[in-house]
C-alpha cells in the first residue's frame, strides 16, 4: 500500500516535472495562447506596405477592439482599428485609397488597411518628434496617443509644454482617457514583441 502511494507520488512529480519543462521551453508557445493575435497575414502586410511596426498595430487594434470586426463604439467608431467615420472619408480621400470601397469598414482587410495607413501617416506627422525619441517605448507611446486623442490635440499638449511626447512623462496626458490608454497599448506591445518577434521578423 505505501509502495504504491509513493509510486504513484512519483509518477505525479514526473509529470510535474516535464510539464514545468515544457512551459520552460515553449514559453512563447504559451505567451503565444495568452496573447493571441487575428489577422496576422493582414497586419503583417500593411505594416510591411506602410513602414509600421507590425506590433504596434497589433497592439492598436487589441486595445481598440480586442479583434473583434463588427465593434462598433457609442461614438461611432468601426472594425478593428475602431476608425471614426470622418477619419475613415479622410483616409478614403488620399491617393493610396483611391478607387476603394470604404462603405464596410467592419471589413478586417480594409479596416486594417485604413487604419494601419493612419498610424503611417501620424508617425510622419510627428517625425521630428519620434526622431528625438529615447527608445521604441516613447515613439509608441507618442503615435498612440495621436491615434487616440487626435494629432492636433497631441500636438497642441507638446506646443504648450503640457507633455513631452515620451513614454516615462505619460501621467502629463491632459485626457484620462488618453493616458490608460497608452499605457494599455506599450503593455501590449511589449507581449506581442515578445511572444511574436521570432515569428514576425523572420
Amino acid at each position: 500500500m505505501v509502495y504504491e502511494f509513493l509510486r504513484k507520488k512519483r509518477v505525479f512529480a514526473a509529470l510535474l516535472a516535464g510539464f514545468l519543462l515544457l512551459l520552460f521551453y515553449n514559453g512563447n508557445w504559451i505567451g503565444r495562447w495568452m496573447y493571441p493575435v487575428k489577422y496576422e497575414k493582414e497586419i503583417l502586410a500593411e505594416a510591411a506596405e506602410h513602414g509600421v511596426d507590425p506590433f504596434l498595430a497589433a497592439a492598436v487594434i487589441r486595445v481598440e477592439s480586442n479583434f473583434s470586426p463588427d465593434k462598433i463604439s457609442e461614438k461611432g467608431a468601426v472594425g478593428l482599428m475602431q476608425i471614426m467615420p470622418e477619419t475613415a472619408r479622410w483616409i478614403a480621400g488620399q491617393p493610396h485609397f483611391a478607387g476603394k470601397d470604404f462603405e464596410d469598414l467592419t471589413d478586417p482587410a480594409l479596416n486594417i488597411a485604413a487604419g494601419v495607413w493612419y498610424l503611417a501617416a501620424l508617425q510622419a506627422q510627428f517625425g521630428d518628434e519620434l526622431r528625438k525619441a529615447a527608445d521604441a517605448a516613447d515613439r509608441i507611446a507618442l503615435t498612440a496617443a495621436a491615434y487616440n486623442a487626435g494629432p492636433g490635440k497631441v500636438g497642441e499638449w507638446i506646443g504648450r509644454g503640457l507633455w513631452d511626447g515620451r513614454y516615462a512623462t505619460a501621467g502629463a496626458i491632459p485626457y484620462g482617457e488618453t493616458r490608460h490608454y497608452v499605457e494599455r497599448v506599450v503593455y501590449y506591445y511589449n507581449k506581442y514583441q515578445r511572444y511574436y518577434k521570432e515569428l514576425w521578423l523572420n
